[in-house]
């Protein structure tokens, strides 16, 4: 079986949650196949050979793009890889045909290769080609990237992309941004100022001085403006900023507070909180026009809004059952109905891009968790269990969950953190400095 349509297989047994898949192989000579075992994901071989380096000058980006790619696969937690040193061919040529046995001999399933040269004007041209080691296949056509030298880490994000989605049948998520609250300071005195940084913690970037506090930044869908809480002017009020410009307006101008922002799903409305006259209900604002109308209307804090995909549905968070529990309704603010009904405290659903699953955080037994549900609320499990884990973003594809998580004391501070959806492969996610309310963008174009 060719390791795409096995590997497909096992992309879609990954969100089975009992049992989970494991990978193995049969004996020489037989295809590989899926075999179910005690819950443990085998991650898949690969070899990644060095991009060869057409010029001089290209011979550092080529070591630093194979790094980045053999780094983004790893960090899924599905690939293991073969490391350089066991490698016994070693591919100076990068049009020479493959010598497969030689790759099979040191049991990689998959193998990369790709070449680095660079142009003049300090533009570079980056190949690569994934070969399925066992049948002697390429998986697809070789892929050619031209861009400038500066742009390396795009353009490494983008073949681990492709190796990915050709691997497991389903897009990637390496070339994409994330954006949150950079926090510093003592715990008593937080200062906080809005950050954006790809996914895996470089090019980082501040967007607002620490003159203000601000809040849950929410990427627009095609991840070219933000949309956050900031206290500048005394309490909360919703800003958009286009991130090229960096130039930033009042979503609605009023004395009334305005927070939990979130665009819709083709970027022309946003849901949020407003507080009028003590009261606190979801309200849709157009964008086009500027007016807003009230989706919700009880003596509940309804708060923390979030469209399914299709922009049909709004999943929600309410305390008008006493307690916080979380909600769904359609678009037009009726059809409502409670989906949370375990022990504890619901709070920040977000909807899955695959439309599947509700993110969300709980508070039970003194301890907090970030969780997922189906949609009617069916099927609840949590992922992770800590002092404080709060704010779920979704990765582009459907496959990750990003969050923070604080510890206990008066030491320290919120740090990210992802998990994937069978609850495995948790990491901390590096930033200078403490970080919490995270929200993951889209792939970028």
């Amino acid at each position: 079986m060719p390791i795409k349509l096995l590997a497909r297989i096992c992309s879609l047994l990954l969100i089975l949650w009992h049992p989970l898949p494991t990978m193995a192989q049969e004996e020489s000579g037989q295809p590989l196949r899926i075999v179910i075992t005690e819950g443990v994901i085998e991650p898949l071989p690969f070899a990644i050979s060095s991009f060869v380096a057409e010029s001089p000058e290209s011979k550092q980006l080529a070591e630093n793009l194979t790094r980045l790619v053999a780094n983004d696969l790893l960090g899924t937690g599905l690939f293991r890889e073969v490391p350089q040193e066991a490698h016994i061919a070693r591919i100076t040529n990068f049009t020479a045909p493959v010598s497969f046995p030689e790759w099979k001999a040191i049991n990689s399933d998959a193998l990369i290769t790709g070449s680095v040269l660079m142009k003049p004007g300090r533009v570079m041209e980056v190949k690569f080609n994934l070969f399925d080691v066992f049948s002697e296949n390429q998986l697809g056509t070789g892929l050619k990237y031209v861009g400038e030298s500066r742009s390396w880490r795009r353009i490494g994000h983008k073949i681990a992309d492709e190796v990915y989605s050709r691997i497991t049948g389903e897009s990637g998520y390496f070339d994409s941004r994330v954006a949150f609250v950079s926090e510093s300071g003592p715990k008593n005195n937080r200062q906080k100022q809005l950050a954006i940084m790809d996914y895996d913690g470089a090019d980082l970037e501040y967007l607002t001085d620490r003159s203000a506090t601000v809040l849950a930044p929410r990427f627009s869908p095609d991840g070219e403006q933000l949309i956050y809480t900031s206290y500048e002017t005394g309490s909360p009020r919703v800003y958009v900023m286009d991130l090229g410009t960096r130039v930033r307006r009042a979503l609605i101008e009023s004395d009334e507070m305005t927070f939990a922002p979130r665009f819709s799903p083709d970027g022309e409305r946003v849901l949020l909180s407003l507080t009028r006259r003590g009261n606190t209900d979801i309200f849709e604002h157009n964008l086009s026009t500027g007016n807003s109308r009230r989706l919700t209307s009880s003596a509940a804090i309804d708060t923390a809004p979030s469209y399914s995909p299709d922009g049909e549905w709004i999943a929600f968070e309410s305390d008008r059952s006493d307690t916080q529990q979380l909600y769904v309704m359609d678009s037009e603010g009726r059809n409502l109905r409670r989906i949370s009904f375990g022990s504890g405290r619901y709070g920040t659903p977000v909807w899955s891009p695959r439309g599947d699953y509700i993110a969300f955080t709980k508070q039970s037994r003194q301890r907090f968790h970030i969780g997922v549900m189906r949609i009617d609320g069916q099927e609840e499990r949590l992922l992770t269990a800590s002092f404080l884990d709060e704010g779920p973003t979704w990765s582009p594809n459907g496959r990750v969950i990003l969050f923070f998580r604080e510890p206990r004391g008066a030491e320290g501070g919120p740090a990210l953190y992802t998990v994937d959806l069978s609850g495995r492969n948790l990491k901390r996610l590096q930033t200078p400095s403490f970080g919490s309310d995270p929200n993951w963008s889209p792939l970028r174009e």
